[in-house]
């Protein structure tokens, strides 16, 4: 060892320290401690959304419900883990106890995702059970690791501790950084059981949760561990219990009225208590939108996460997925405190204006409503590609001519396809079959070549059609097929087939998909596929194997290929895009992930530490928060703050005279 930088202090009493400073070195255990865990925690939570909706088949408001109980639950444990360790174990054991519980719950997580294992009804049993257990650990040491790091400092080491926090807080940016990145690569671009791999995706955060409670054992013999010395919040309840009661037995007008409700606890608890029970009060009601801001907050692992699913992901060297983008508010986070410390708010000082912590609270309030009015916009943009909405009595149809000449068709009782439809036209959009119930026989009739043929076909309300017409035997035919109602989920491509040749076909995609497709235009079931360029497919029939090309499947869209014939050793097909592509980029979700991270900053560094469809639930959001913003404004002017160094002179300032065994106290009334 260097011995110009001694790991332990030869001073009696002391403990070892990092390096020539006052830093101990148990705080390294911690901090590696909570990267790991935050690591676990956020990578895990990035895929849930998607979890939801593509292992369980959940619809988009039921994954986001559930996904928003979770996070509600795991900040609500550390209620639990502070009573436990202020009343029971001390924070030492309580993180210790409630890490296991915590690694307990991510294998029970990670197991039941394996889609082997049991049907549906065991993976969600397992998937709830373990979430759970999550819920409970990570809530329940939440309140126990920072404070335990604090611990570690003697009192005079003050600035040491603050800059502890500032560290502390960095991993825990950088453990989000880190997972909410890593975590979506190991769940859709590596496959097992033939699909997304979310028992990796869990799997590894289960392993990060399992390396931190090894790390922080490891650190065990350099801790300062404090014993329990009872419950805080538990006396502030019974305070204020207390409080409530006795003013309630003493309602009479004879009895001296007392400058503060909580006064009528001064027979049990002291000045002190008293005092700052008070001032806990006066903070905690201008508290009351915060949570709000939490829960909108908390939209990025949902709905935008959502949105983002309905977007194109091709940033040409790198195509991320919907469930990363998540990534940037951890990044921006570490990218914007040095920032503003350093450059905004210094800069907003030397223009004299009083930035106070309550005014950049309300600025990051405004931010956060400014991104979801961001949200609103991109949702709207991303809506204008969508199908049209089906509704009672209507359908939607369009023509795919196969034949060799335009065909003229007309429906019974339709206005529609004005022009004859030329061969192997692209369909510019869908229209509209006005129906007169549940469902109609239609008469379909097509013209081609002088000759006029007469089709039934029954069509059902709220359904999409395509007729398919074709040549067969030297006459014209047609058939009428179901078309998707709606663009194919979480940015997958939709392609099905229609086989044009005299044989059966049996095609392979990608080495794993493998189709059959009756002869004599008869057509497969769609297939929903990764976005990605599938040139290397096979096609096998009665002459042999001939090589297939697809060409590009774009985010989100929907195609018929067409098998035309077979020439050169290859087939010849025909593309038409039924549904088109996502065309609004990912990187139009950037400026709100600017605005919420900046927000964020302003909001949360300040010193807060509380957490918690389609467009037009963007635009309730920001309503929703500026409403809010508004709200904590004005109950901030009037709020004034309170020095705790100074609670104990003035408490002494009281004038208490005692009447019976009542105690009526006199005090300077503070503004309010």
């Amino acid at each position: 060892m260097d011995e110009s930088c001694p790991l332990l202090d030869v001073q009696a009493g002391h403990r070892q320290k990092l390096c020539g400073s006052n830093y101990p070195l148990s705080i390294a255990f911690i901090v590696v401690n909570e990267f790991c865990e935050r690591f676990s925690y956020y990578g895990m939570r990035a895929v849930l959304t998607l979890y939801f909706l593509s292992f369980f088949h959940w619809d988009e408001n039921l994954s986001t419900a559930v996904y928003h109980a979770f996070s509600a639950l795991c900040y609500f444990t550390p209620v639990i883990g502070a009573i436990m360790a202020d009343s029971w174990l001390g924070k030492y054991k309580t993180i210790i106890y409630l890490s296991i519980v915590y690694v307990v719950g991510h294998l029970i997580k990670s197991v039941g995702a394996i889609p082997s294992l049991g049907n549906q009804a065991v993976h969600v049993i397992l998937s709830m059970v373990g979430l759970f257990l999550i819920a409970l650990g990570t809530g329940g040491i939440k309140p126990c690791v920072s404070a335990f790091g604090g611990d570690q400092f003697e009192e005079e080491h003050t600035s040491e501790r603050n800059k502890f926090f500032s560290i502390f807080y960095l991993s825990i940016n950088a453990g989000s950084l880190i997972s909410t990145f890593v975590t979506p690569v190991l769940r859709g671009d590596v496959k097992c059981f033939g699909e997304d791999c979310y028992a990796l995706a869990f799997g590894v955060p289960a392993a990060l949760m399992v390396l931190a409670l090894v790390v922080f054992i490891a650190g065990s013999g350099l801790y300062r561990k404090t014993p329990p010395q009872g419950n805080v919040l538990l006396e502030v309840c019974k305070c204020v219990g207390f409080a409530i009661k006795n003013r309630l037995k003493n309602r009479s007008r004879q009895i001296p009225k007392r400058d503060h409700w909580l006064d009528w606890a001064s027979e049990k608890y002291s000045k002190q208590l008293i005092g700052e029970v008070k001032m806990v009060t006066r903070v905690l009601f201008l508290f009351i939108p915060l949570p709000m801001f939490w829960a909108l907050f908390d939209q990025q692992g949902s709905r935008w996460t959502l949105q983002a699913t309905k977007m194109n992901a091709d940033f040409g060297i790198y195509v991320l997925q919907p469930d990363q983008m998540q990534f940037l508010n951890p990044l921006l986070i570490l990218v914007f405190i040095p920032i503003f410390d350093l450059g905004l708010y210094p800069l907003i000082n030397m223009c004299k204006f009083n930035f106070t912590p309550i005014r950049k609270m309300a600025t990051g309030m405004i931010l956060a409503g400014m991104a979801f009015g961001l949200a609103a916009v991109v949702e709207v943009k991303i809506n204008e590609n969508d199908m049209p909405r089906l509704v009672p009595e209507e359908s939607l149809i369009r023509v795919l001519n196969l034949a060799k000449n335009p065909v003229q068709v007309t429906i019974q009782d339709q206005d529609l396809f004005q022009q004859p439809v030329e061969a192997f036209q692209n369909p510019v959009e869908y229209s509209k079959l006005i129906l007169n119930g549940e469902e109609q026989s239609l008469r379909f009739t097509l013209q081609h070549q002088g000759l006029s043929l007469d089709f039934n076909y029954t069509v059902k309300e709220k359904s999409v059609y395509s007729l398919i017409v074709f040549e067969a035997e030297g006459s014209l035919s047609s058939r009428l097929i179901t078309d998707l109602e709606a663009k194919p989920e979480n940015g997958l491509a939709a392609v099905r087939f229609i086989n044009g040749l005299s044989e059966d076909v049996n095609l392979t995609i990608d080495n794993k998909r493998f189709i059959a497709v009756q002869k004599n235009y008869s057509a497969s079931e769609y297939s929903l596929l990764e976005r990605d360029k599938y040139n290397n497919g096979k096609c096998i029939t009665e002459m042999g194997e001939f090589t297939l090309e697809l060409g590009l499947l774009d985010f989100g869209a929907s195609y018929t290929i067409v098998i035309t014939n077979v020439s050169g050793g290859a087939v010849k097909t025909w593309k038409s895009e039924d549904i088109k592509a996502n065309n609004v980029h990912m990187a139009w979700q950037l400026p709100q992930y600017l605005l919420i991270s900046a927000g964020e900053v302003m909001f949360s560094i300040t010193g807060l530490a509380f957490s918690y469809s389609q467009w037009a639930e963007f635009v309730l959001f920001t309503v929703l928060l500026f409403a809010v913003c508004i709200i904590f404004s004005i109950m901030g002017y009037f709020y004034v703050s309170v020095d705790p160094e100074d609670l104990e002179e003035k408490e002494e300032k009281r004038e208490t005279s005692s009447r019976g065994n009542m105690i009526s106290l006199v005090t300077k009334k503070t503004k309010l």
